[in-house]
């Protein structure tokens, strides 16, 4: 569902499940750091090739001789999605942190809307919000398949020598995701010393979700996937709509109802 005049850019507020997905955090990260045995950090695959992306943005093209002996944090992300948001302070922290340490993190931003596969508001995107590490857009998908990835956001670690040791999907785990950056730096002669982990305070959109108060669902405003419309008269699908003024959003009920002019289209 769209307005019929133009509005401010907005995140979305996505929905759960396959796609762009919320999970209460697990654990803050000024908790004790976690401990990993081998084999907790099993070979879950290799990491797929990058060639495909479209454009890279904040670096020059990344090879994979490149990233060679390097630990790689690769972030499945789209830019209006509010899960995402909520891991980059971070994901931002920890590139920020382990730089130097021989860590790499990349983010893909492959699109769940079609609006989204525009690389000039990509760019805008990553200059907006404060992204800094590599950025490859991958608006046709290709990267997405190849990991056989279905979640915004989606986190995948890989060693010095190019194997995926360790995925998140979803938001929490930030603690236990930093402890297993830790470790693959260390595996890789990389470490520190140090097992402390970042301070991040998190404000605006990109704090957690208050899981314990929340008084309405996340929704899709397209009607493929929205089911807790409720104005009057229901919707008039791929036609515009008026709703009446009186009629207001009561938050506890976690139906969604419009006001004013609208068109009702499948996606959004």
């Amino acid at each position: 569902m769209q307005p019929l005049q133009p509005l401010p850019a907005a995140l979305i507020v996505c929905a759960i499940g396959l796609s762009c997905g919320a999970a209460p955090a697990e654990l803050k990260s000024e908790e004790q750091p976690l401990t990993f045995a081998a084999a907790q950090l099993p070979v879950e695959g290799t990491l797929p090739s990058l060639a495909s992306a479209i454009e890279w943005l904040n670096t020059q093209p990344l090879t994979m001789t490149q990233l060679r002996r390097k630990v790689v944090v690769v972030e499945f992300w789209t830019y209006t999605c509010i899960n995402w948001r909520r891991t980059l302070p971070y994901v931002r922290a920890w590139a920020d942190k382990y730089q130097d340490q021989g860590l790499v993190v990349i983010g893909v931003h492959t699109p769940e809307f079609e609006f989204e596969k525009n690389v000039g508001n990509v760019r805008r995107a990553v200059k907006e919000i404060g992204i800094t590490f590599p950025v490859a857009v991958d608006s046709d998908q290709v990267i997405w398949g190849a990991f056989k990835n279905q979640y915004w956001p989606a986190l995948y670690f890989v060693d010095a020598q190019g194997r995926i040791r360790h995925h998140q999907f979803g938001e929490g785990g930030y603690a236990q995701s930093e402890v297993v950056i830790q470790r693959l730096l260390a595996e890789a002669g990389h470490s520190s010393g140090s097992h402390a982990l970042v301070s991040v305070e998190p404000t605006g959109v990109e704090a957690a979700a208050d899981w314990a108060h929340l008084k309405s669902p996340e929704t899709y405003l397209g009607y493929e996937r929205s089911d807790t419309f409720a104005s009057s008269g229901g919707a008039v699908l791929t036609n515009a709509m008026s709703t009446g003024r009186e009629q207001t959003c009561n938050s506890t009920s976690g139906r969604l109802r419009a006001i004013g002019l609208w068109e009702s289209i499948p996606r959004f």
